[in-house]
This record gives C-alpha cells, structure tokens and sequence, in this order.
C-alpha cells in the first residue's frame, strides 16, 4: 500500500506532540497514533512510496491478539491490560491501516520498525479507551520479538491470501477452462509446433492442457501450506524463546488458529523460522510456475487472435476497448496482455524472494520486509489475473471455425497419416508437392498414390486424425 501522508488539510495539520524512546524526544504528528520509534523509521527510511501490504499489518495485528490472549491464558499478563489489547486490536478501522502503518518497505531487515509501529498503535489506542498505562513493549510485545513475529507474518498473511484468494480464483479459472473445453468440443484445427503447422488437434484438447496446467499450480500451492503453517512465533530474538513462556509457542498457535480458521503449529525448528525464510522461497517458486503457465496461455490466446486477417485469426476475443489512438476499428487482446505483464511481474519478485531468501545471515534473515512485500504483491497479482482472464477473455472467446476449416484442408502434415501405408520418404513427396502448389493434400495424395480418394478421406480425416493411434491401409 501506498504510505498515508500527515500533512493533509485538516484539524491537526500541521500541530506535533513530544515522543520519547530510548535514543531520546522526537516530533510526532498529533494525529498519529504511532510514536517514537515509529516516526524515526518515518524519517529514516524516505525510500520509496510503498508501506507494507494491508493483509500483512493486518497479520501482525492478529499476531498481537493472540498474544495477549495467550499471556492472559498463562497468566503472566493481567485480565484488564489483556482485554484492552484485544479490544484495540478489533477496533481497527479501515481507515487506520491506510494512515497509522507508514514505515517504508525498504526499512531495517528484521521489520522491527513495523513490529513496533503496530506495538505502538495498539498500546496507544489501549491505554486510551482503558485508562491504564499499556507498554508497546512491555505489553503488547510480550512474549515476543520482531524476529519471530514478522517470519509469522509473512506465514500467516500468505497462507491466508492463497487459501482467500489465489486457490478460489484458480478454481474459477479451471472451471471455466473445463466448461470453454466442453463447448468446443468438436472443433478440430491444426496443430502447431515451432510455431509451425503439425498435425490436427481439436480446440477442446488444446484448452484441455491449459486447465491441466492450472490444476498442477493449484496442486502445488496446496502441497506447500502444511509448511506455511509453521510458526516462528516463540522463538523471539533467536530461536531459544528467551524471555517467552515456556508453554507460548503451543497456546498461541492455538489460539491463532481459532481466530483465523488455519491450523497452525509451532516450527518444528525455530532455529530454522527465524535465520531463514526457505518456505517464502519455495511458495514464491510454485508462484513462478503458475507464471510462467499464465504467460503460456496468454500467449497462445494472442497468437490464436492475431489478425483478424492477417494472423492466425482462429478465435476472437472480446472487444473490451478500443485498441489504438490512430487506427479506427482496431481492437487488441488487451486481457491477454496485461495477464502477461502480472507474470512478468511475478517472475521478478521471485528473483527478489531469492536473493532475499539468501540472507539469513546466522540467526535472523535480514531481508523480511521485501520478500513479505514481494510475496502478497505475486499472490494477489496471480489471483486477479486469473480471475481476469477467465471472465474477461477465456469464457467468451468465440471460435473462427471456417478460419480453421480452410487451414486443415491445407495443411499438408496431415500426409503424416499416410506413413504407416505409404512409408515417411513418399509421405514426404506429397507434402512437399502440396506446400509448392498451395493445393490441398488430399487432391495431390490421390495423384501420386494408387490409393482411392474414398480411403484416402478417411486416412485424412482430421478428426479421426486428433484421436491418435495408427491407421491401417484401410483407413481404420
């Protein structure tokens, strides 16, 4: 998200109060909730336009509520301080994450500073509505460290953006594959390898592949969520849980996983939680690949749309916009193209979750923020598309079947029927012969074999062609 400005018109513009932390006093907008440390990541880190994402503050936020509930649970955490906390972290509105989470994406490595901007929002709104003194650090961090709680974070928000989003948009978009497949069932065409024509296939085959490779994403997204369900949370500053409750790590998951309907659990290793983030890698890589399957069927979408006159022009799109500034009438595969863009888009943040992946220096990666950033941006960029690209282009494409007709009658590979009767070498001759002539195979099949055009009909039959096997002189 874009972050929030303080010198907007208002009632407070303008006015600051005094904030103290441990580094001494700072000016701190009066309408902010946030404070010292805050402000100074504020005035640190000018980088770039971009907070993190919303479903993350809103990660960290779910983090603290289970917290307070947890050390209320074990009893180190009075009854008053605790409910406060909660009743802060439930009353943030949408209007408070687009204005109280300001700290830069490009900020300290561990995401201290967006631990301790949510630590400090829900302290000040706590002790405010409760009238007690409630500690951003002493309260509201207890427990805990911004070195497991962001790892938690990234888990959390991503788990639960595949599980609300992603997976529900590729299940959409495999329906409306399977439905399109359906639909064209008996439409025949010509193959293409290297771009080049091959031998026929039917349009519902071919679409059959695209929604056979979304299901495989979607399969591999689901396989890698038992390990996003893995929590760092516990192993405050290292892994050892110094200064946590020795039973925090399995109360919290608890009662996280009640909030949130997930079924967390603690790391098996929190060594391994907190110095590396090997599952935000691997889940960007199952990223990557439905990628690079979007940008597959996007591509084959525009090919097979070209034209309309001079393309491929076997399919046209939807005319969703005019398509040029200059040229009246042209409308172009705009969905197509901006699914390829998103891919693009993917592909790179995957290339920054790497090479951030790789520094978990000893104990404690230093790259949270950007590949927490990097993540959820890849996550709901790949579920709008998908969702775009089955509503927008896939379910109401229609079908030049006269365009494909034409091509098939040409298209002289289909002689690659005849090689188990005549042999590759003569099969050959009458391809070449029909490409020189531009005149269909079957006419020049029946001039230069002895076989009768009857047979030879059904030897190149392009439908019976798309089903495979070997056909007999008989043409069975």
């Amino acid at each position: 998200m874009r972050k929030p400005p303080f010198d907007e018109p208002g009632e407070n513009a303008g006015s600051f109060r005094i904030e103290k932390d441990s580094l001494g006093e700072i000016r701190v907008p009066q309408d902010a909730l946030f404070g010292a440390q805050t402000q100074r990541a504020v005035d640190n880190f000018p980088v770039s336009d971009y907070a993190l994402p919303v479903p993350f503050v809103r990660a960290v936020v779910a983090i603290k509520r289970a917290a307070a509930e947890t050390n209320r649970s074990l009893g180190i955490l009075e009854e008053e301080k605790a409910r406060a906390i909660i009743r802060a972290c439930d009353s943030l509105t949408d209007a408070h994450y687009a204005r109280q989470f300001p700290v830069d994406v490009f900020q300290t490595g561990s995401g201290t500073s967006t631990n301790m901007n949510v630590n400090e929002v829900l302290a000040h709104l706590a002790s405010e509505e409760s009238g007690l003194t409630i500690g951003a650090n002493d309260h509201v961090n207890m427990c805990q460290s911004s070195n497991d709680v962001i790892p938690t974070a990234i888990h959390l928000s991503a788990l639960l953006a595949i599980q609300n989003q992603l997976l529900p948009s590729l299940v959409h978009l495999c329906e409306v594959l399977d439905s399109k497949a359906e639909a064209v069932a008996d439409v025949v065409k010509t193959g293409r390898t290297h771009l080049m024509d091959a031998v026929p296939i039917t349009l519902a085959q071919e679409v059959s592949a695209w929604s056979a490779q979304i299901k495989l994403c979607r399969t591999r997204l689901e396989d890698v969520l038992p390990r996003l369900e893995q929590l760092a949370q516990g192993g405050t500053a290292v892994g050892t849980g110094l200064n946590a409750h020795e039973d925090f790590a399995e109360v919290f998951a608890r009662k996280l996983g009640a909030a949130c309907g997930i079924s967390p659990r603690p790391a098996d290793n929190p060594f391994a939680a907190i110095s590396s983030q090997d599952t935000a890698v691997e889940v960007s890589g199952q990223l990557k690949t439905l990628a690079v399957a979007l940008m597959k069927i996007a591509n084959d979408l525009r090919w097979m749309n070209s034209g309309p006159l001079a393309g491929v022009g076997e399919i046209a799109l939807p005319a969703l916009q005019p398509g040029s500034s200059i040229m009246p009438g042209k409308v172009n595969p705009v969905i197509a193209e901006s699914v390829a863009m998103v891919a693009a888009k993917v592909m790179g943040n995957d290339t920054t979750i790497t090479v951030a992946g790789q520094s978990g220096n000893f104990q404690l990666n230093v790259m949270l923020p950007v590949i927490a950033f990097s993540l959820l941006e890849s996550i709901q960029l790949s579920a709008n598309a998908s969702r775009m690209l089955a509503d927008k282009a896939i379910g109401d494409f229609s079908v030049n079947a006269s365009r494909m007709q034409e091509a098939l009658a040409r298209n002289p590979i289909l002689v690659t029927a005849l090689n188990p009767v005549i042999g590759y070498a003569k099969a050959a001759e009458i391809a070449k012969a029909a490409y020189k002539a531009g005149r269909p195979v079957l006419d020049v099949a029946e001039e230069m074999t002895d076989l009768p055009r009857s047979q030879l009909e059904k030897l190149l039959d392009p439908a019976r062609l798309s089903e495979g096997g070997i056909v007999d002189g008989s043409g069975h």
